[in-house]
């Protein structure tokens, strides 16, 4: 027998032994009053339950403490259990009707078990004393017709469970055999027919009919098996609604219903969102009530390029390298402010896809959560394309730089987008510095960790490619070659004219000559301060000066010009 789970309403209990009968069956009815009214998602304290049982509170403060209501529901109906085998009475001296637990079940129409049920969602039942000298439980006529008033739409669906006869088995059967022979009938749309036709539930009829087949196997009513779904069957439904088939058609060509169908395709969605590989850089505003609203709030807008292969191998297999070149001079120009939008909600994108699919529980999600998901993870891409495009420039930047080895220039670009993708999912946008920093530095180490194992492989092409990437990248137009010539001029002067020697000095032998079309090894700083007898620092804090001095007086192209 189940225990009262709280200790002062069990110690409640055994206080009452000693309390007078006259009195104790007041606190009976006064329990049975509270049980009523006890809501299971709400909290009481027990003062307050022992006050409406005894109409006094309680002596002890040790018993000041809070309960459930769902325990407390259930600690009230083994508390009027037990109370009430104390105070059990014949059955001939109630005033009104009692019945046995069977008695009430052929007069409703249900299962023993359906009362039991039904007892823990509030069918008061107390111990009587029957004719035969036993106690049981009686449950008076009042009480019934209370619950069932109070719960008609239970106790009718109750109903239609109750026991078949054989002869209604008899009819279900013949029944949907005659309609099993029909072309382009389900096996739910023949349970739904015979249910309505008699006036019985679909899981009476689905269960009396799957019974059947089990105990008759030479004598299906389906084609089919109940339930029964192969798992070639099932991936094979999904790939095709991928393709663009419709659920009703994938409900004609396997005989499934749409609900099953539907369940196939969210089974396997949820399954490939499960095993997704998600990961994004964290930020404090993520966890800010208003994180959603003001991160997502803006749409993001369209940025494309005109061409989806940007990212395709170079070579033999993919685009030729003049081609390439030629595409990503069409690439989008991000400034400070729009990138660190785009991260910002790149990764806040995935950061609310991660959030939700930790919820999914059990293999089949609802189709709302994983279109969600689905819809934060497809704009996070799109986002992480518009980023990557942005910066292809920069990939065979640096990989100009290192093709002077002879090292095939494509195969370093290629190795480079690849690092570049690898940025993109790194990149902390809330630690201030610029994208392209962090990606060049990058694919920086990545080069010198391919470097030594492709140096040994020469391009013969490699100047004819560097040729043609010189110009293709610096020109606005390819018949501009003289404004090209004009700005290295503009630069050239600025520098002469802005900068003192000393400074001049440090510029040229750290970025190079202005306007060569392949950049001459640079000097490091101590390098540079031994030839000028002066200190690392030293030169790094003139670097700086004079680098600040152009930035104001070159324009945001040239300055980039001499930068690289």
């Amino acid at each position: 027998m189940r225990q009262i789970q709280d200790q002062g309403i069990a110690e409640l209990l055994l206080q009452l032994r000693f309390t007078p009968e006259k009195k104790r069956r007041e606190q009976l009815e006064a329990a049975e009053r509270l049980y009523e009214v006890v809501k299971d998602d709400k909290e009481y304290p027990f003062e307050f339950v022992y006050f409406r049982v005894t109409g006094f509170l309680p002596k002890t403060a040790r018993q000041q403490h809070v309960i459930q209501g769902g325990q407390l529901r259930e600690d009230l109906r083994i508390f009027i259990a037990r109370l009430s085998s104390q105070l059990a009475e014949p059955v001939d001296r109630q005033r009104e009707q009692v019945y046995t637990i069977q008695e009430l079940a052929a007069e409703l129409g249900v299962s023993v078990k359906t009362l039991h049920r039904w007892r823990k969602r509030g069918l008061l039942a107390r111990k009587y004393i029957f004719e035969d000298g036993v106690k049981r439980f009686g449950f008076v006529r009042s009480a019934v017709e209370k619950f069932v008033e109070g719960n008609p739409e239970l106790a009718a669906r109750a109903k239609r469970f109750c026991r078949l006869s054989a002869a209604e088995r008899r009819r279900i059967v013949r029944r949907a055999a005659a309609l099993a022979a029909k072309p382009h009938a389900s096996r739910r749309q023949i349970i739904s027919k015979i249910a309505a036709e008699l006036g019985r539930s679909h899981e009476t009829v689905r269960k009396t009919l799957v019974n059947y087949e089990k105990a008759h196997p030479a004598r299906r009513i389906f084609s089919r098996p109940a339930g029964v779904t192969e798992p070639a069957e099932a991936a094979e439904i999904y790939r095709l609604y991928k393709q663009g088939t419709t659920v009703k058609e994938l409900m004609a060509r396997f005989g499934r219903s749409k609900s099953s169908i539907y369940r196939f395709i969210n089974i396997r969605r949820t399954r490939a969102l499960l095993l997704r590989k998600i990961e994004f850089v964290a930020s404090e505003e993520f966890l800010r009530p208003d994180a959603e609203e003001s991160i997502l709030k803006k749409k993001l807008a369209e940025t494309k390029t005109g061409d989806e292969g940007l990212l395709e191998p170079l070579g033999p297999a993919g685009r030729s390298l003049p081609d390439y070149l030629r595409i990503i001079k069409e690439a989008p120009v991000l400034n400070r402010e729009r990138e660190r939008e785009l991260f910002r909600r790149y990764n806040y994108l995935k950061y609310r896809a991660s959030v939700i699919r930790a919820g999914i529980k059990g293999i089949c999600a609802a189709s709302s959560v994983l279109g969600q998901i689905e819809g934060y993870l497809s704009e996070a891409e799109e986002i992480k394309r518009v980023l990557i495009e942005a910066n292809l420039r920069l990939v065979v930047s640096i990989a100009r730089r290192h093709a002077v080895s002879g090292v095939s220039l494509p195969d370093l670009i290629s190795e480079g987008n690849i690092a570049l993708m690898r940025a993109v999912e790194k990149f902390d946008y809330s630690r201030g510095f610029r994208f392209a920093t962090f990606a060049s530095w990058t694919i920086a180490k990545e080069f010198a960790r391919k470097l030594p194992a492709e140096a040994a492989r020469r391009d013969w092409e490699a100047a004819a490619s560097l040729a043609r990437l010189q110009q293709d990248l610096k020109e606005e137009d390819v018949a501009d070659l003289a404004a090209i010539e004009r700005a290295h001029q503009s630069l050239a002067q600025v520098i002469s004219d802005e900068l003192e020697p000393r400074e001049q000095y440090i510029i040229l032998n750290r970025f190079g000559p202005i306007g060569q079309p392949v950049k001459k090894k640079t000097k490091t700083l101590k390098e540079i301060g031994d030839e000028l007898g002066l200190s690392k620092e030293r030169v790094r804090q003139l670097e700086l000066v004079a680098l600040q001095k152009l930035r104001q007086s070159l324009s945001p192209k040239e300055f980039e010009m001499l930068t690289g």
